[in-house]
């Protein structure tokens, strides 16, 4: 499973809903594109010292997927489809999208614009 900004956020705070949701996934991924939104919104907390402390402590429980060549495709397909579809989605989830597809994996967010991408299954919590 691959989480999204939301769902990190969530995590961190130990959501019990989102906990249930996770607790068999077999591997928890973090697009690259989540880790840098994440850090970005801690930079702005009054709880920036706790929130870096975690991700010090417990990053390493989740893969961090790159962005590599072959995402590039699939971040060209789908921005293509949702193009045809006059749907458009933020560019960042358009690459944690293309991460999904490429790793096959599902996306835990509660962002009901990836819905619209075929080959994608989005849960919610």
């Amino acid at each position: 499973m691959i989480l999204d900004t939301n769902a990190l956020s969530a995590f961190v705070v130990q959501d019990s809903a989102l906990l249930r949701v996770i607790q068999h996934a077999p591997e928890l991924a973090l697009p690259v594109i989540v880790l840098g939104e994440y850090r970005f919104g801690i930079s702005q907390s009054r709880h920036r010292s706790d929130y870096e402390n975690w991700l010090g402590r417990d990053l390493h429980l989740f893969s961090v997927l790159p962005i590599v060549e072959e995402t590039t495709r699939h971040y060209a397909a789908i921005r293509l489809e949702l193009k045809r579809k006059g749907l458009p989605v933020p560019a960042n989830d358009a690459w944690i999208a293309a991460l999904a597809r490429q790793h096959r994996l599902e996306i835990v967010s509660r962002d009901a614009h990836f819905d619209a991408i075929a080959n994608l299954q989005r849960i919610d919590w």
